[in-house]
């Protein structure tokens, strides 16, 4: 698995089905690995777009998708009961064009379904082959604890990762998730490295959001442009400077190096994007920037 991933939440919506194709493509073209989807992601179109871009190459990638989201408003069309998992994962194959999908990804926590009735579903896919691995996204530790143990004591296949937010602006992981993975073996791919864009340059104190922005199409994401986020862009952005790289690939490159992250899930609207933070692999830091960069971000381990 890449450690750098390809999110894929806006194909079909923020990036046309040519773009969202050439991304992946060039993705694909240039070492990376894992593409990251779900079945509810622009209401389905990404999977379509990404099944149609892999027609051909479909064993250049490593496809993880998820399952858990509300499809519908009838109570099993959301959620992680056998009966919705069962027929999902046969939607998500359908638009994957594929018959078999790479890492599959319970994408909430379900209060209101035992644990072990959603491990024997996917421990049944694992053994049918429509599923390699299985994976976990937005649970706590606790939950991630619980379910090890549900598959320990039942003999049922275990999630092989687990999928959190992480970035220099959110650190909540590292006290409890990351050791617990890191002692149990479990892969951690996380989504929002750049803090949903706050770490890309685009957000300043005092300015309006840039049309097109996140915080423009997705009027909950102004939430995060808050005085305590953008001070730290404007300190990462000096720090980027000083070593000559843009913010966003100065902070790719710190969540990269970090212990226990597996891999860190980037999307991008554009080529350009995708060429500018891919150079954040292969960036030269020193132990002096890094540790500055952690510093920094320090405060952000607990909220």
């Amino acid at each position: 698995m890449s450690v750098y991933g390809l999110g894929c939440n806006s194909f079909g919506g923020r990036a046309d089905e040519a773009t969202s194709v050439a991304i992946i493509h060039h993705a694909l073209d240039h070492g990376v690995t894992l593409l990251d989807t779900a079945n509810t992601y622009t209401e389905s179109r990404s999977e379509s777009i990404i099944g149609r871009a892999l027609k051909d190459r479909r064993g250049d990638a490593i496809l993880a998708t998820k399952c858990a989201g509300k499809v519908g408003d009838g109570p099993n069309d959301r959620g992680t009961s056998r009966w919705h998992i069962m027929r999902e994962v046969e939607r998500s194959l359908g638009r994957l064009q594929t018959d078999h999908i790479d890492l599959y990804q319970m994408h909430t926590f379900d209060p209101h379904t035992p644990m072990d009735e959603t491990l024997r579903a996917l421990d049944d896919l694992v053994h049918q082959g429509k599923v390699r691995y299985i994976g976990c996204s937005n649970f706590t530790d606790w939950q991630v604890c619980k379910a090890l143990w549900t598959s320990d004591r039942g003999g049922l296949v275990r999630y092989d990762s687990a999928q959190p937010a992480y970035s220099p602006a959110d650190r909540r992981i590292e006290p409890e998730l990351i050791p617990l993975c890191l002692d149990q073996g479990v892969g951690v791919l996380v989504y929002y490295p750049l803090a949903g864009g706050v770490l890309t340059g685009k957000y300043r104190p005092g300015s309006e959001p840039p049309q097109g922005s996140r915080a423009r199409t997705q009027p909950g994401f102004a939430a995060q442009l808050n005085a305590r986020n953008l001070a730290l862009a404007v300190e990462m952005e000096r720090l980027a400077a000083d070593v000559g790289a843009t913010v966003a690939q100065l902070t790719l490159a710190w969540v990269m190096r970090r212990p226990g992250i597996t891999s860190a899930l980037v999307g991008a609207t554009t080529l350009a994007q995708q060429e500018e933070n891919l150079r954040a692999v292969d960036l030269p830091l020193s132990e002096g920037t890094l540790r500055r960069i952690t510093e920094l971000s320090d405060p952000f381990v607990a909220f």
